[in-house]
């Protein structure tokens, strides 16, 4: 019961175009670096995908999260606050303290962090996905699959290249300049560009502009050094830029509230926000709006003679996927850095390798996170990222019986995260002082004389609002780790047609964490205990707390495969693993994980603390993984068929979890299965047309899940009355079935022209985007089109092309989640928001090589 969006055209345009030429028609071979040494694809006993650096950017694939139309059983989304990337129905969700269960690795370097995930594709030589487990080679915490990318190469003969992009109805504009080359005899160069901006396909309708406008500029700096037959080097310095103003959300969903307020039953989220007024005193309020300021002050009143003046833009009652938004604005700024020394010695057919990497980013954005035009709320985040890494490693000569791979890795990193509440009207406290009002002093404490600059607080009802103006609730997370281990994996060559892997990896991981969160005033000073703290509790279930640990783990990762030759055209290979992902620390979470209550306002009369469970340190998750695979090539290399059959067993798996308010709670649930099949193929039909297509069935469960978030509406049926059990369910981002179809076609025009053409088909069954599983907003079954058509010189000089991309203009959900505080803390509405997909587009593209 799970759904992904595959697809099976991992092949490279370049060998399609190769092949087509033929008068033969026959399929290039694909190489690979799964396995550390270069192998042909179809010998890799891996379920892999591969896509060549320049069939990225000819369809114009400017990011990770575009290759998920172009990969089997894969998916990223940007999401609220972070970053999504699932392999097989499994991923790690929306956590700054998380790193993610898909690794991601660039030149050998670790990339575990999701904002990474974001930066732009720059100059690449191919991109790998690998799935299922791959704690061995790669290692670190890649226990749902890796992402393997290799960065072209300093050429030994001169080469420029420019690509220019330009896409009107988004304004999108791309330039991509690469100048390579020799030095002198031992050293050559390689220096990429890629500058793009994009004024986004959402329409602010507060704001009245397009969004989210993406300016990006990445610049890496490559050299090699080739000092012989026995040492070789290359360094690599890398700096980039992505900068988003505004984002790509929109409310998905508004449906009338369930509230006993009066105010609000019966109305939409939408129609609450844009005009409710308490009391609604007509003419009458006209006039107590005309008294003096510090009258109106004094029983709290507002400029229109109301408590509750709520006015906001008519575009709040827009509910539906349609690429137009209500928001006041967002934006994030990001910069990143990675140094990167790969040297290695040759000796009697051995290779000894180091490599060593610098990699850090930061960034600070800000999030109108209550996802709606009226100004309600902002949050604030900032991170800052570093890691030191140092990898040796020995690949054996090839054997006759044995071939070996050994090595140790070592690496320290530092994180510092921070975000805040900013509170930019003061609507909300106008909101919770009306419904404190309402409820008889339940939204704070009953403290009567606290604070005497009202009459509401002098009655000690009607003032919990108050307590929130200006509010802010710095969080400070910090989380660092020392990690070594060491890892070898041997092949025995027992027959010319069998061949047995054994391999394993130890790793020892020392971790500290902290994480406070205050309540206090813009100018950085801390507010004292008192009715702030209660009022917090109520509206964002959030509390005081400053919580500190330190943790040790290690493991070990075993892997078995079993490698047969069935013929010269067909490998079949069985592989047994399992893999590890380490515990940590939550960065998101409100709460403490005690029950104890939240503090006591030494002022009141009537206290109305709350207890709040929340959570710090969770443990590590485990995967135990078999796979049955077959690799053939058919009719003399005319065509190419692969499957791969999986199961995969997760213990203690890593969630995290939607308080239904603002922070996120992360646990371990006790365990579930991931399960399916996967095929893909191609196909040369003739000398002219290759035919791609993969195809990929899932079914995921959930064994014991007792944490999950409740959809609004529900009754939680878990004992702690707050979460809801998810055993025997599905789990986000799974389609039952998905895939893709890609039929290519090229043809000399005379003798100086060639003209390609591609079209792909990509599918996928229904599936849920939303982390609590809510089919109020679950994407229905979907065909989406894209396509190329060039035309160039045939000696390559040379290219002019016409891209399109969701040629159908299908509008697809790609991430949904509850709005925050509005059914819990505001008005009881049931209201979704979420991501959307890029309309119909067509591109103009030119490029030429000298």
């Amino acid at each position: 019961m799970i759904k992904k969006i595959t697809l099976l055209s991992t092949i490279s345009i370049t060998a399609m175009q190769s092949a087509l030429v033929n008068a033969a028609p026959q399929l290039e071979e694909v190489i690979v670096t799964a396995q550390i040494r270069a192998q042909s694809l179809q010998d890799v006993p891996v379920s892999v995908s591969a896509i060549s650096g320049e069939k990225m950017m000819e369809a114009g694939l400017s990011k990770i999260e575009d290759l998920q139309a172009y990969v089997p059983n894969f998916t990223m989304t940007e999401s609220s606050i972070g970053t999504d990337i699932y392999i097989r129905g499994i991923g790690s969700g929306e956590n700054q303290g998380f790193e993610q269960s898909v690794g991601m690795y660039v030149d050998g370097i670790y990339y575990g962090r999701a904002q990474l995930a974001r930066a732009p594709f720059l100059d690449l030589e191919r991109v790998e996905i690998l799935r299922g487990p791959q704690n061995i080679l790669l290692g670190k915490n890649s226990i749902a699959g890796a992402i393997n990318i290799g960065t072209a190469s300093p050429s030994n003969e001169a080469e420029f290249f420019v690509q220019g992009t330009y896409e009107p109805d988004l304004n999108e504009q791309v330039i991509d300049f690469v100048a390579s080359g020799p030095i002198n005899d031992e050293l050559t160069a390689r220096f990429a560009m890629r500058q793009r901006h994009t004024d986004g396909f959402v329409k602010n309708q507060v704001l009245n502009r397009d969004e989210a406008e993406r300016n990006e500029a990445t610049y890496r700096l490559k050299f090699s050094w080739d000092a012989g037959s026995d040492f070789d080097a290359k360094l690599k310095l890398e700096m980039g830029s992505f900068d988003v103003v505004g984002r790509q959300s929109e409310i998905l969903t508004d449906y009338a509230s369930d509230s006993d307020i009066f105010l609000f039953t019966g109305r939409t989220y939408g129609e609450i926000l844009n005009d409710t007024v308490f009391p609604d005193l007509g003419a009458v309020g006209g006039l107590l709006g005309s008294l003096p300021a510090g009258i109106r002050n004094l029983i709290q009143l507002q400029p229109n003679g109301s408590i509750l003046n709520m006015q906001a833009d008519d575009s709040v009652l827009d509910s539906k996927a349609d690429r137009k938004r209500s928001s006041n604005g967002d934006f994030s700024n990001n910069d990143t850095q990675n140094i990167t020394v790969n040297m290695n010695w040759y000796s009697n057919g051995n290779t000894f390798t180091s490599i060593t990497g610098y990699m850090a980013y930061q960034y600070d954005e800000e999030c109108d996170c209550d996802f709606t035009g009226a100004p309600l709320f902002q949050v604030v985040f900032e991170e800052e990222y570093e890691q030191y890494s140092q990898e040796f490693r020995w690949v054996s000569a090839p054997g006759e019986n044995f071939d070996l791979i050994a090595g140790a890795y070592f690496q320290y990193n530092e994180l510092y995260f921070f975000d805040s509440i900013v509170l930019p009207s003061t609507l909300i406290p106008q909101l919770i002082n009306a419904a404190d009002i309402l409820e008889g002093g339940a939204r704070g404490d009953i403290d009567p004389g606290a604070n005497g600059s009202t009459g509401f607080e002098l009655l000690g009802i009607g003032d919990a609002g108050n307590s929130l103006i200006d509010i802010r609730s710095p969080r400070d997370f910090k989380s660092d780790s020392i990690i070594a281990s060491a890892f070898i994996q041997g092949t025995w060559i027992m027959t010319d047609t069998l061949r047995l892997t054994l391999g394993g990896r130890y790793t020892y991981e020392k971790k500290s964490g902290s994480r406070k969160l205050e309540f206090g005033l813009p100018d950085g000073s801390i507010l004292p205990i008192g009715e702030t703290d209660t009022a917090a509790a109520v509206t964002f279930a959030a509390e005081r707390h400053d919580l500190a640990g330190k943790r040790t783990e290690s493991q070990f990762a075993p892997l078995l495969n079993l490698q047969w030759d069935v013929s010269d055209e067909a490998m079949a290979y069985f592989s047994a693993r399992r893999g590890f992902k380490s515990g940590g620390y939550d960065a998101r979470s409100n709460a403490s994980p005690s029950a104890a209550p939240t503090p006591t306002n030494p002022t009141a009369t009537s206290a109305n603390p709350r207890v709040l469970i929340g959570s710090f340190e969770f443990e590590e998750e485990r995967a135990t993984s078999y796979e049955l695979g077959l690799k053939t090539t058919l009719f003399d290399g005319v065509a190419e068929l692969n499957s791969a059959l999986f199961y995969t067993q997760f213990d203690n798996l890593q969630v995290s979890v939607f308080d239904g308010t603002l922070g996120f709670n992360v646990g371990n649930a006790a365990g579930a299965v991931t399960q399916g099949i996967e095929f893909d193929g191609r196909v040369a039909l003739s000398e002219h047309v290759i035919l791609g297509a993969g195809l990929a069935f899932l079914d995921f469960e959930f064994q014991d899940h007792k944490f999950g978030t409740c959809i609004q509406d529900q009754l939680p049926d878990n004992p702690n009355g707050i979460n809801c059990d998810y055993s025997g369910k599905t789990n986000q981002y799974a389609a039952d079935y998905s895939g893709n179809i890609l039929l290519g076609y090229e043809r000399e025009i005379g003798n100086t022209l060639i003209l390609r053409a591609n079209l792909d088909a990509i599918f996928s069954d229904e599936y849920h985007p939303s982390p609590n599983l809510d089919d109020r907003v679950k994407q229905d079954a979907f065909i989406q089109f894209n396509g190329r058509i060039s035309l160039s010189s045939n000696d390559g000089e040379w290219e002019l092309a016409l891209l399109g991309k969701n040629l159908s203009d299908e509008l697809i959900i790609l991430y949904a989640v509850d709005t925050p505080v509005a059914k819990k803390v505001i008005a009881g509405t049931t209201t979704h928001h979420g991501f959307t997909n890029p309309p119909r587009t067509f591109a103009l593209q030119a490029s030429y090589r000298w």
